[in-house]
């Protein structure tokens, strides 16, 4: 077809309208424009494609068979048209991969070593959020998780295994008399109230605490054990890095692992497989 055969945009909409509403006024008022510049849209799309569109009925009009043939291939096309404009306007628009992490593995383990990623992948947005245990990823908002896999998972989650998790008491230098003494104080999470009793059920041979205290998130015992507060029972990932504490009896694992989650149904970007990809090639180097 000759582009000179194609009959202006702005006319067929126009048409479109008042065929799908069957008035003038309300085309009008749909588009923003005058009543009598829709009328005279329509009367030059008729001209300009040489059929009778609408016809005078009592005070309104009436489409013909033709008008009618004409309105329902624009309204198709305009939709066509508005679709493809929204999904092209859609992938341009760049979304951040909303990475959801425990709170203590992303304080000490994730966020230290982010801006690597980051420096390979400036193009990609890593928003970073903090939680724990179970999940609701539509509610959440959230593109990836990290979690220990302590709980029941869903059957419709893709989960890639990280590393198995392993916790071993950490101590200042100067606290390991005061701990091989018993003369010390067990900092334990709250998140994992039974870690210290289960740990010594496996480890008779070392002295009982004088006192176990929890406090609220690993990374809070690693702080207090920093301070000289006590020893703390740690998963080694949170402290790996931390040339300031000693491990002396090393690390235990305790049968569990640090899994990325994510729906099955979740469609695997660029973005995220950027992201799965690092990680992975993070825990296992």
């Amino acid at each position: 077809m000759k582009r000179s055969e194609i009959p202006s945009l702005d006319d067929l909409r126009a048409f479109e309208t008042v065929a799908r509403l069957g008035s003038m006024r309300a085309a009008a008022q749909e588009l923003a424009l005058t009543h009598g510049a829709i009328s005279r849209r329509v009367a030059k799309l008729g001209a300009d494609v040489g059929l009778t569109l609408l016809v005078p009925q009592g005070r309104g009009i009436a489409i013909t068979p033709d008008g009618q043939r004409l309105a329902e291939v624009a309204s198709r096309a305009l939709q066509d048209i508005s679709d493809v404009l929204r999904d092209i306007r859609t992938a341009s628009i760049r979304t951040p991969v909303i990475l959801s992490c425990e709170r203590s593995l992303a304080t000490r383990w994730l966020i230290p070593r982010l801006s690597a990623f980051q420096d390979c992948h400036p193009d990609i947005e890593v928003h970073l959020s903090t939680g724990g245990g179970a999940l609701d990823f539509r509610r959440e908002n959230i593109t990836i998780a990290i979690r220990r896999l302590d709980f029941p998972v869903e059957p419709d989650w893709t989960i890639i295994k990280l590393m198995p998790e392993q916790v071993g008491p950490v101590m200042l230098p100067a606290m390991r008399q005061r701990f091989d003494a018993g003369d010390y104080v067990a900092l334990g999470s709250r998140t994992r109230p039974q870690a210290w009793q289960d740990w010594l059920d496996l480890h008779r041979d070392v002295p009982r605490p004088k006192a176990i205290q929890l406090l609220d998130h690993h990374f809070l015992i690693v702080e207090a054990a920093l301070g000289g507060l006590g020893v703390a029972l740690s998963p080694k990932a949170i402290v790996a890095d931390d040339a300031r504490l000693d491990a002396p009896l090393g690390f235990d694992a305790d049968g569990t692992d640090y899994g990325l989650i994510y729906p099955r149904a979740t469609p695997l970007t660029g973005e995220m497989s950027a992201l799965i990809d690092w990680l992975t090639t993070l825990t296992t180097s």
